[in-house]
Order: structure tokens, then C-alpha cells, then sequence
């Protein structure tokens, strides 16, 4: 039987006089014709000319047709697909129109092409209807050195190269900010636009001996993007300072700044960048973080705990007064993850107040402060302000020193809750951390309710990820950190179109999760070690953040691979671990 949108087409070229009722019935009664199929046989048995088949297709499916026989194709229409994925899906990015990306396909109401398409780009699309044979001639063989795979820098970086002399030192600030820029303007949109519409976290713009590098961090992993002349780099540079309100012609100190990029674009993004500027010993360079402001904070569901730790977080959270830390290195979702629980317990009888450097996202009913040096705005001034305001609850965005590591702990003893984070390895080190900021343990263990350490993995694509049996190395790991064994998953080597190629799309987050308890209160008392008290953690049911990596591996949520990379394996046995808690005298990091 013919599939419904092949029988609506018929029906309409009998209705536009194209095809006889006879002709029209002899179709109809097919019923092994199948996917483009009909279209060939209309073209070659019933003289239907490919323009009107267009419209008829068109009329049948309420869609806008295109013409594409002379439509130019260029490497801009990939900025926001591969050209790899648009061939093997058989369809054409055709360009922006508004906020929307126009894509030309024979073949609309596919739900598995649409659902592909969304898995690749953040940006809303629409079809428009082409012939499936003119869409097969764009991508023939005689086209390919036509098309580039890559986003199209080159006609700026040439454009730009023209427009100034490319002495940096002679660009001027009024350069940058009139129409006649129009290339380095394009230029900076661009590599932006470019790295929001990857997924990426950062863009590294780094100068070398012969020329720059601009580099963007996708899923934790840098990807090198463009290759420009230094001379050109330096044209970039000062336009960035413009955009952020930097200092131009200041190149020998560090700046740091904000992008408000929807000031700067006509697509709509409204992300913001924060900017750090460095000199190098080939020139200035500067890294940008971009925070989507369209992307609001996720539920704590979504951020990879673990059901025995999501549980136990949430009634740690709901506790009327302590302090609650988390740590990890940069970029390891702690923010995200404080976001997420001030979302979920923040209430119009709740007074919030949060200092931040920056404010990466605005949380709606709670009252945000950026630090500013500068003028005396610092994490240690904020919080004892906020003291005299009646809050609730406070965020401190790190604690950094012994001045805001004092008032937090003072804080977190007469009656508020707060939240900070601190940069160590694992939650029994911040602990120590804390010790050698010069708190007493005595202050550390009353106050605290729980430290939670993170990192992020990388997620297996869940279009390319395959299941394999484990070598017996493998098994050993996944036995010793959670006792099971059997099938895990692996990326495919080549990925797919969904992932770039990479065989991982997204990260998903571990954590190691000690909340305190009489046991380990009478540990820090004591001055343990740290291993002490990480042993007495397990021994109360923490899991390590090695055990909820491998945890994700079971799962099928990130490779073993991927585990061990981020995280060490825990080299100890556990079981051991958990024996050793004779008290001994700490030290400064266990040294």
C-alpha cells in the first residue's frame, strides 16, 4: 500500500490537470513503489517536468517549495550543519531567515530526519521542499571542491587583512566601532556565533611565533578552529576589548571583562562572554567563557547524581542552617550544580542572597551581587553585609581566603544556611583545606553539613555507542569499585554526524557526596588524615567519585575509558580504607 504523503501526491498533480484520472488510478493502485521512487517514475512515464512536480509536492504537503538547480552553495551554508551530516541526510542548509534556518529537503515529514536535525544544532529550522535529484547534483562528486566543511572565515580574515595595514599598533578605537570595520566585526561574530552553535564552554584565541590559533572547548576537549596571521589576531584582540570594555591599548597586564553579545548581533543570541585578556611571549591572547543566558539552570534530576545520592542531597539541602560545599577544579559543573539547588528550595518566604564573580545566570526571586574588586566589592565584604540583611540563605561564590572561610563558618553557626565552593581534589581534602586556612576543627565540624566533589564525563552518543564485553583488566576495575561485571559501552572510533565524529555528544556529572555524622565529626574533632576520613566516609555509604564514574559505565552514560581519564582509580582497598581510622595528627594536604 502507498504511503499517505505518496497518495496526497498524486491526488494533487490530478487535481492541477498534470495527471489523467486513469494515470492517476494506475498509480494508486501500486503498491511496492517506495521512498523517492515515484517521483522518478512521474518524471519518466508520465512527462511530469520537475518544476511542477516541485509545486505539486509543495500544494500536497502545505510546505514552501525551492528551487535549487542554480542556488550557489558555499561553505557559510554549514556554519550550523557539517557538510558530511547535510550528505548523508540529503538535505541543504540554505541560510538564516530571522532567527531560523531554512533547509531544503525532498523528503519533510520525516520524523527521523527532523529528530536528527535537532540532535546536531541548538537552532530553530524550517523545511523547504527540493527535488531529491537537484539536492543529489549538489553533493555530486564534480561539486565537492565547491563546498567546505569547515565555517567560512577565509573571505573575512582576506577582508580584513585589506581593511587595516595590519599594524596593531595604529588601530584606533573608533576603528572598531563604525560601519568601515565591517570585516573584523564579522570576523569576531563569527568565531562567536561559531563556538555558541558547537556547544562550546570556552574560546582560546593564542598567539604563536608565525601566527594565532582559535581554539574552542567542546565536552571538556579543545578543537582548533581558525589559523590567522598574528598581525590580523591583533585586529581581533582590540575589537574584543571594545566589545568588552577593555583597556586597547594596554597589552602588558591581565583584563578582565563581560560581553554582552546581544548587543553586538542581529540573530538573537543573548549570551554573555567573560573575558580574560594575558600577555604572551608572542603577542596578547585571551580566553572567553561563553554563558548562555537563553539556557536556564537544570534540575538536579538532570545533572548526573546518582538516586542514592540525589536523595541524600536533597535532605542535606532542606537543612535550616550549615554550610554545604562543593568542590572540583574548573569547569567541573560546580555552578551549575549550586544553581540547580538554590532553584529547588528557594520560596517567596526564603530571603537568598548570592555573591558571585560572575553572575553566570540569573536566578529569578533572588537577589545577585557581582564582585568588584576594584572598589572594595570582594567575597569577604559581601558576606558580612549580608549578615545585617536577614537572608536565609547565602551563596558565596568561592571561598578563597581565612577572612571569608571565618565568616562563612560564623555564618553557617548562627542560623544560616550557606553554599561555596572550594577548589580541592575530593570532599575528605576540603577538610584539610580548611585546616590549614587556619580553622579550627572544632568550628569545621559543627558548621558543615556536607561536601560534595564533581566532575564531568563525557556522555557516549546515544545514535553511535556500542556494547562490548570488558578485557579482564576491565572487569577487575568495575568489580573492585562496584561488583558487577558484564557488558559496558564504548564509543564508536569514527563517531557518527550526530556527534561530529567524536563518539561522545554532552557530558553528564559524578559525585562524591560526604555529609557529616557523629562518626566523622569525631574524625575532624581529632585531626585524622585524610585518608582517615575518607575511610570513615565509605564505611558510612559514600561513593567515591571513581565508584559513580564506573557507576556511569554500568549505566552505559560514558565509557570506562572516559571514567579513568577524568578521575583516578581508587588504588586503596576500600575495605582496608575503612579500617583505618586510628587518629593521628594532621598535616597541611596530607604532607
Amino acid at each position: 500500500m502507498l504511503a499517505r504523503s505518496q497518495i496526497v501526491l498524486v491526488e494533487t498533480l490530478r487535481d492541477m490537470g498534470r495527471l489523467d484520472d486513469a494515470h492517476a488510478a494506475s498509480l494508486l493502485e501500486k503498491s511496492d513503489i517506495t521512498g523517492f521512487a515515484m517521483e522518478k517514475i512521474l518524471i519518466a512515464d508520465f512527462n511530469i517536468t520537475p518544476i511542477p512536480l516541485l509545486l505539486a509536492k509543495a500544494k500536497a504537503y502545505n510546505l514552501s517549495p525551492i528551487n535549487i538547480a542554480n542556488f550557489n552553495v558555499t561553505d557559510h551554508c554549514f556554519e550550523f550543519l557539517e557538510l558530511e551530516f547535510c550528505r548523508k541526510l540529503n538535505i541543504l542548509p540554505l541560510g538564516d531567515i530571522g532567527r531560523y534556518l531554512a533547509i531544503a529537503t525532498p523528503d519533510p515529514l520525516n520524523p527521523v530526519l527532523k529528530a536528527k536535525i535537532e540532535g546536531v544544532t541548538k537552532k530553530p529550522f524550517y523545511f523547504l521542499i527540493a527535488l531529491a535529484e537537484d539536492l543529489d547534483e549538489k553533493f555530486g562528486e564534480n561539486d565537492n571542491e565547491q563546498v567546505s566543511p569547515r565555517l567560512g572565515f577565509g573571505d573575512v580574515v582576506e577582508a580584513l587583512g585589506m581593511e587595516f595595514d595590519l599594524d596593531a599598533d595604529k588601530i584606533e578605537e573608533k576603528d572598531l566601532e563604525n560601519e568601515e570595520s565591517a570585516p573584523v566585526v564579522l570576523l569576531t561574530n563569527r568565531i562567536i556565533e561559531d563556538a555558541y552553535f558547537s556547544g562550546a564552554s570556552d574560546i582560546h584565541i593564542e598567539p604563536y611565533e608565525n601566527d594565532t590559533r582559535v581554539r574552542v572547548r567542546i565536552d571538556g576537549i579543545c578543537k582548533e578552529r581558525l589559523s590567522i596571521p598574528s598581525k590580523i589576531a591583533a585586529t581581533l584582540l582590540a575589537r574584543l576589548k571594545v566589545m568588552a570594555n577593555l583597556d586597547i591599548a594596554e597589552r602588558r597586564r591581565y583584563q578582565d571583562g563581560r560581553i554582552v553579545f546581544k548587543q553586538f548581533n542581529r540573530k538573537g543570541l543573548d549570551v554573555d562572554l567573560r573575558v580574560s585578556t594575558a600577555p604572551m611571549n608572542y603577542g596578547e591572547g585571551c580566553v572567553m567563557r561563553l554563558l548562555d543566558k537563553q539556557r536556564s539552570t537544570l534540575p538536579l534530576v538532570d545533572l548526573g547524581f546518582s538516586d542514592q545520592n540525589l536523595k541524600l542531597y536533597r535532605e542535606l539541602i532542606e537543612r535550616p542552617f550549615g554550610m554545604i560545599l562543593h568542590c572540583g577544579p574548573t569547569g567541573s559543573g560546580k555552578s551549575m550544580t549550586l544553581y540547580s539547588a538554590l532553584n529547588e528550595i528557594n520560596s517567596p518566604d526564603l530571603c537568598i542572597r548570592t555573591a558571585e564573580d560572575p553572575i553566570e545566570y540569573t536566578l529569578a526571586g533572588i537577589v545577585q551581587v557581582q564582585m568588584n574588586r576594584k572598589i572594595g566589592v570582594t567575597f569577604a565584604n559581601s558576606l558580612r553585609a549580608f549578615l545585617r540583611q536577614d537572608p536565609d540563605i547565602i551563596l558565596v561564590g568561592e571561598i578563597r581566603d581565612k577572612e571569608t572561610a571565618d565568616i562563612a563558618v560564623e555564618a553557617s553557626l548562627t542560623g544560616h544556611k550557606l553554599f561555596s565552593t572550594l577548589h580541592t581534589n575530593d570532599a575528605s581534602s576540603t577538610i584539610v583545606r580548611l585546616t590549614d586556612m587556619g580553622i579550627e576543627p572544632f568550628m569545621i565540624s559543627s558548621a558543615l553539613i556536607c561536601v560534595c566533589a564533581q566532575r564531568l564525563l563525557r556522555r557516549l552518543c546515544v545514535t553511535c555507542k556500542q556494547p562490548y564485553e570488558p578485557n579482564d583488566m576491565e572487569k577487575e576495575i568495575m568489580e573492585r569499585a562496584i561488583q558487577w561485571s558484564g557488558p559496558i559501552y564504548t564509543s564508536k572510533p569514527a563517531g557518527c554526524p550526530n556527534c561530529g565524529g567524536t563518539g561522545y555528544r554532552g557530558r553528564v556529572g559524578i559525585h562524591e557526596l560526604m555529609a557529616t555524622n557523629d562518626e566523622l565529626v569525631r574524625g575532624i574533632n581529632s585531626r585524622l588524615q585524610i585518608s582517615q576520613i575518607k575511610g570513615i566516609a565509605i564505611r558510612n555509604g559514600m561513593l567515591t567519585l571513581h565508584q559513580d564514574g564506573v557507576l556511569k559505565v554500568k549505566e552505559g552514560l560514558s565509557s570506562l575509558e572516559e571514567c579513568i581519564s577524568t578521575v583516578h582509580i581508587d588504588m586503596e582497598n576500600l575495605e582496608d580504607l575503612k579500617k583505618n581510622i586510628e587518629p593521628q595528627p594532621i598535616t597541611a594536604l596530607g604532607h
